[in-house]
């Protein structure tokens, strides 16, 4: 039988693929966010009972047309909450991050495929607006 890596041996790749969606979302880098989303992937939200589903195209889209935080001055803010392995190739990674004015947390689905480790699901939630 041979060895799996363990999640701990993969973290520091799973970890890098934070980091990209945390510049990309800082930079409103979309090159970026194509690196670390894969192109099915869907987001999505919850506001006063109301299920709002994106596919990760139309959200691209709203990010590539906004000032980005890094334009206007805005130091990244962001952090890791807590990472879930469900396997040696698929886990949930609980972020929070600041956007302009806005505060996020995120519960981004990553799995290991053939081109790395890739959100293929995204479910957020605005937390506070400064």
């Amino acid at each position: 039988m041979a060895c799996k890596p363990s999640p701990m041996t993969r973290e520091p790749d799973l970890l890098a693929a934070v980091d990209v969606y945390f510049r990309a979302l800082h930079a409103c880098d979309v090159t970026l966010l194509d690196s670390v989303f894969h192109p099915a992937s869907t987001l999505f939200d919850v506001d006063e009972g109301v299920v709002t589903v994106d596919p990760y195209p139309a959200w691209r889209e709203v990010v590539a047309n906004r000032p980005s935080p890094a334009s206007v001055g805005q130091e990244r803010l962001d952090e890791i909450v807590s990472v879930a392995w469900l396997s040696d190739a698929a886990a949930t990674v609980h972020v929070r991050l600041r956007v302009l004015q806005s505060v996020f947390v995120d519960h981004l689905s990553f799995v290991d495929g053939p081109d790395g480790w890739q959100i293929v699901n995204k479910v957020w939630h605005l937390e506070s607006t400064l």
